[in-house]
């Protein structure tokens, strides 16, 4: 029986040089075949590309120009971050508590005519047993319910 061992080749330091050297062959071939390109190509052409180059060389100068002269713009206090994280005067943190304040009073005032409103139900049906001519041992008798809901058919 013969095995057949399988050689894996590693890459070394002189493999990698013998790719940079295919690659700069490579690059010598092209520039040489463009080399060869260009001198084959139709004059009009080549002066169109020779100023298409020489305008955008230009354009990029310009804007190079541009953004160096340019002073930095920054934003500062933009956005509720910004404003928690500069310092503020004592009239804006009241200004920003003011409406934990009003929420507070209204809930208070609410409850207050709640109440107000309970106490008052409670009066009239006080003021209405009291006035009326049956005595307050009839309101505690089972049947007077019932004579109550026949008299209000």
């Amino acid at each position: 029986m013969t095995s057949t061992a399988r050689t894996t080749v590693q890459p070394t330091a002189s493999h990698s040089l013998d790719t940079e050297g295919l690659e700069a062959r490579f690059g010598v071939r092209v520039a040489a075949m463009l080399g060869e390109q260009v001198a084959r190509t139709d004059p009009s052409v080549t002066e169109r590309l020779r100023f298409a180059r020489e305008q955008a060389l230009a354009h990029a100068q310009a804007a190079r120009r541009e953004l160096v002269a340019a002073p930095a713009v920054t934003v500062v206090g933009r956005g509720p971050v910004a404003a928690l994280a500069r310092r503020t005067g004592w009239w804006v943190k009241v200004a920003s508590a003011m409406p934990l304040a009003m929420l507070v009073f209204g809930l208070v005032v609410i409850d207050h005519l709640h109440d107000r409103a309970q106490i008052a139900a409670a009066a009239e049906v006080d003021a209405a047993l009291l006035s009326d001519d049956l005595p307050p041992s009839a309101y505690t008798d089972p049947g007077f319910a019932e004579y109550l809901q026949s008299g209000q058919q």
